[in-house]
């Protein structure tokens, strides 16, 4: 077994390259081999998003607070609030993100193939992002 204090990792800011905005990374956890799991909490500042990506084994997003989007590609933008869990399934283009007036926070998990879990692509753009979101 082994136990991770709270406060023992340090916070970093998700890199600009990855991100639109200010984002803040908290590890949670990378499990050790054979385990392919990893998670952390991410939290976006109102308007911050992440940029269109994909996950080779997926990812789950669970809502802890705030207000958020998240949209995969050809889709509407959907609201996410706390208590919402979202699934992204392998390979689907997506993005997600705190809306223009509220920060959110949510618990991102993801599972490693071939040493990545996750392959970043282009910028959000602010048009892609105003768009309207769906209510449900």
């Amino acid at each position: 077994m082994h136990l991770t204090r709270n406060g023992s990792q340090p916070s970093a800011r998700g890199p600009a390259e990855c991100f639109t905005g200010t984002v803040r990374l908290d590890p949670l956890f990378k499990a050790s081999e054979p385990a392919r799991a990893s998670g952390a909490y991410v939290t976006f500042e109102p308007y911050a998003r992440s940029n269109w990506h994909t996950h080779p084994l997926g990812q789950t997003l669970i809502v802890t607070s705030g207000c958020g989007f998240v949209q995969s590609w050809g889709g509407p933008i959907r609201v996410i609030g706390p208590g919402d869990v979202v699934w992204c399934p392998p390979g689907e283009k997506h993005w997600h993100g705190a809306s223009p007036t509220t920060s959110m926070t949510h618990i991102a998990i993801q599972e490693e193939l071939n040493g990545r879990v996750v392959d970043w692509l282009e910028k959000v753009s602010d048009e892609q992002y105003r768009a309207v979101p769906s209510p449900e």
